[in-house]
């Protein structure tokens, strides 16, 4: 038996105990039995681990492959992508997502979604992305999409490489219907997914709308169909950028249908706002979908790193809290309320996006979470505080000292 103490655990007041057996929470309170080790947390903010409910693991690492994205766009990424991907073999493939996986753990990540595409026939990214998720499955949630980046229709055959990656142990169906041929095949797309959702029994994960294109709506229908089926809770619609752009009476119309279906919201702060708007002057539109509108409706939304040195974004880091922090600040969600629930951006809705059932600090759930070096929510996000202390299970995954002041005037230390 293990016991934590001095922890202040978020959403709750004063210095708590967590104690722990065989990797389960028993019990959470000021005063708990004795245990035969105990760790001290020293005061600092306890919360459950970060999510990173969507991210390309496939792709980290590749941003010197091929030509250079020039006009920093989403389309030209996809293109630039499409002409270098052949070239990379399993073993390579596994180095770039442990090293990618490796990263965002060391930032407080338990649980990460990644897109892997299966518009390839040989399957590199994906047999690479199942053999690595074997290996970590008692250190991380590892749950991988068949996405088809260049179209279901768009690349021959892609909706038959999507069903084959469910086959072979994909969690989640994807989709991409604003890449699609005409807007025909962008729905043909999204029937597809559903039906296949259905007849394999997986959650669903669709790139929608990450246009500035106010006329793609391919949420609305992608809603609809999830909310006649009863699944909305198992969905997530990614990025849907357009739906920032559409009209405010289309949008609150739809709100009321999108909260009625309990669909998923996915939100990538720093890769949207660095890729949409490209065609605009002034005024330039951020790129985000209506995070606040979405949230105030309690509608679930999350935030996503989504890449890493990538030809769609140069940089990405794993960092949760860094995109926490460029969120809340393109969304304007700062409210003392706001911050105070901040940190659910990145964790909670995270995993409930994911379907994660067995998360959260709470008595009978694995005893997975973080030590943030802060007393408090409003200090986390104020100070973008590190990650002290990772616990999976019971376990220290790591654990590293809060910076320090080695030299300063008497004023300063």
């Amino acid at each position: 038996m293990k016991k934590f103490i001095n922890a202040r655990i978020k959403g709750q007041e004063g210095l708590s105990q967590i104690l722990v057996e065989h990797g389960k929470i028993m019990a959470v309170g000021e005063k708990l039995p004795p245990a035969e080790e105990k760790i001290d947390l020293k005061g600092k903010l306890v919360c459950a681990p970060y999510v990173d409910p969507h991210l390309h693991l496939d792709y980290v690492f590749t941003a010197d492959m091929g030509e250079k994205n020039g006009s920093g766009t989403l389309f030209e990424g996809i293109q630039r992508w499409s002409e270098s991907k052949g070239n990379t073999s399993v073993e390579e493939m596994k180095e770039r997502i442990r090293r990618g996986i490796k990263k965002e753990m060391l930032q407080g990540v338990q649980a990460i979604r990644t897109h892997i595409d299966v518009t390839d026939p040989t399957f590199t990214g994906l047999k690479a992305a199942l053999e690595v998720k074997s290996e970590l499955k008692d250190l991380l949630d590892l749950q991988i999409v068949a996405f088809p980046q260049e179209g279901m229709y768009a690349y021959q055959g892609g909706a038959q490489l999507v069903e084959e990656a469910l086959k072979m142990g994909a969690d989640c169906v994807g989709a991409i219907p604003h890449y699609e041929l005409a807007r025909e095949f962008g729905e043909k797309s999204i029937h597809t997914t559903v039906e296949l959702a259905m007849k394999y029994d997986r959650l669903i994960d669709v790139h929608c709308d990450e246009t500035d294109d106010s006329m793609s709506r391919f949420l609305e229908l992608l809603n609809a169909l999830v909310l006649m089926e009863g699944i909305g809770s198992k969905t997530a619609a990614s990025h849907t950028c357009s739906f920032g752009s559409a009209d405010n009476s289309y949008a609150f119309r739809m709100m009321k249908l999108l909260k009625k279906s309990g669909i998923n919201f996915i939100s990538c702060p720093t890769e949207n706002i660095y890729l949409q708007g490209r065609q605009d002057t002034y005024p330039k539109r951020r790129g985000l979908t209506r995070v606040k509108e979405l949230n105030d409706q309690g509608i679930n939304v999350c935030f996503a790193q989504d890449s890493m040195s990538d030809p769609w974004y140069p940089l990405g880091n794993g960092n949760m809290m860094m995109i926490l922090d460029h969120g809340i600040h393109i969304a304007q969600m700062m409210s003392p309320e706001e911050i105070r629930n901040a940190l659910d951006l990145v964790t909670v809705n995270g995993a409930k996006t994911m379907n994660l059932a067995d998360y959260g600090v709470e008595v009978g759930k694995s005893a997975n979470f973080i030590v943030l070096d802060a007393e408090s929510e409003f200090e986390a996000v104020c100070e973008r505080a590190q990650v002290l202390a990772s616990v999976r299970k019971g376990e220290i995954l790591f654990r590293r000292e809060p910076a320090v002041v080695t030299e300063a005037t008497d004023f300063l230390k």
